[in-house]
């Protein structure tokens, strides 16, 4: 049974401390992970076989997937596995294709221009986690918006799964083929992430330059303790949807969206925001048979009752966007009389679905856009995965003679007055050490 939170005639500034949150924090996953990431740093193959064989069930033949066993997986997909993962290529790359911002050029003045590019990162390294499912829509989602970007150097690790003899889950495999990508390895959790960041000589894997990917909480903790030596996209933790929904929607595609979601993971979280009661109880009525017979009952069952997960009472609809963007999910539903008004009202979630014919599934899947989002309440200051996660802005300065020389005395006012006056005679070197006189307004 979901836990049911009412804030009707909270004060506002109560909301934010009244919300559903996992007992599990990011935080309190960093020591685990860091130890792991250390092992992984000075001990190289001999650490993540010990971790394989702990955490995967058993240690790889080859940490390394080779070549041809890739291509034996694409030859083997079933072949409506194929078609659908070749449709969901094409729509999200159209969807990163259209994050690509031009080059922009401004012209100052005479003689004095800024150009913008945008130059993607050189090497990646993407993660498409195991353990509790299969996950090959997260291989296109991370693996398109880096070669739309255009990285040149795509590297992917999975866990090893001991059902395939220790290698990755061959459809991971199949999509990473179809997609081009051949560096893959037998590599999970917070120890993929720490070979990305730190390089395993051994291995012939080199260190990369942005990690990205979801992943359970020791991924976002290892994510977290990683970044500063290499970027990376968000901490995408264990999966969260929030609906906004009022008694015009429909109760049983509201449950049937919760228990979507819950299904990832024990610790996934559920939440209902409402301003009925009533419609609260026709959702708990709709969530009763689903939890029971769907194919993941128990798992379902103990994410939905567990701290993380509520159904959440409010006075009204905008007060159910106050508590949404507090929360700052995941996946944000919107299912009301009217979804744009209530829409105008979000400022805080990783990804937005509108409408009762929008569910997270599709998202998940087939929308084009990406469903690798920040979770733990990071959308409040974090984008999801696409394709500017791999680009980097670079500002091209370039003046002319004339054009510095406009500039020398308003550029040595500055220098003088932060006490830094080589910095004004760099610019007076240039013209016979003259030029402070030189001032435009």
């Amino acid at each position: 049974m979901m836990n049911l939170i009412d804030l009707r005639s909270a004060p506002a500034h109560t909301l934010a401390l009244s919300l559903p949150r996992p007992e599990l924090d990011v935080a309190a996953a960093s020591a685990a992970a860091a130890e792991l990431i250390d092992e992984v740093s000075s001990e190289g193959v001999t650490a993540l076989r010990r971790h394989a064989a702990r955490f995967d069930g058993g240690a790889p033949e080859h940490l390394r997937v080779p070549t041809s066993e890739i291509a034996e997986a694409v030859a083997s997909l079933d072949p409506e596995v194929a078609d659908a993962v070749r449709v969901a290529v094409e729509r999200v790359r159209a969807v990163s294709a259209a994050q690509v911002p031009p080059a922009s050029t401004t012209v100052i003045g005479d003689g004095q221009v800024v150009r913008q590019r945008w130059q993607p990162v050189g090497r990646v390294g993407l993660y498409v986690p195991g353990g509790k499912a299969v996950y090959p829509s997260s291989v296109v989602m991370n693996v398109v918006p880096a070669q739309v970007a255009g990285v040149s150097s795509i590297a992917l690790a999975s866990p090893a799964q001991s059902e395939y003899g220790g290698s990755v889950h061959p459809t991971i495999l199949a999509v990473a083929g179809i997609l081009g990508v051949d560096e893959v390895y037998a590599i999970g959790g917070a120890s993929a992430i720490g070979a990305f960041a730190h390089g395993v000589p051994e291995l012939g894997l080199a260190p990369v330059d942005v990690v990205t990917g979801p992943g359970n909480i020791f991924v976002a903790a290892a994510k977290r303790l990683v970044r500063g030596t290499v970027g990376i996209d968000s901490e995408a933790g264990t999966t969260e949807i929030l609906v906004i929904a009022d008694d015009s929607a429909d109760a049983g595609f509201v449950a049937a969206d919760l228990v979507s979601q819950a299904e990832h993971d024990e610790a996934a979280a559920s939440v209902l925001v409402t301003d009925s009661a009533e419609f609260a109880e026709r959702v708990r009525a709709e969530l009763a048979p689903r939890q029971r017979r769907t194919a993941h009952a128990d798992r379902v069952a103990a994410a939905l009752s567990g701290p993380q997960s509520a159904i959440v009472l409010v006075d009204d609809l905008d007060t159910a966007a106050t508590v949404s963007n507090h929360y700052a999910p995941e996946h944000l539903e919107i299912q009301t009389r009217d979804d744009a008004a209530v829409l105008e009202r979000i400022t805080n979630a990783g990804a937005i679905f509108l409408g009762a014919y929008s569910p997270v599934s599709l998202g998940d899947y087939m929308a084009g856009s990406n469903h690798v989002l920040p979770t733990g309440g990071q959308a409040r200051f974090s984008a999801g995965l696409g394709a500017m996660s791999f680009l980097r802005s670079q500002q091209v300065i370039e003046y002319s003679r004339d054009g510095l020389r406009s500039s020398a005395g308003l550029i040595t006012a500055l220098a003088d007055a932060e006490g830094l006056p080589a910095h004004g005679e760099a610019v007076t070197e240039r013209f016979g050490g003259a030029g402070r006189e030189q001032r435009t307004e």
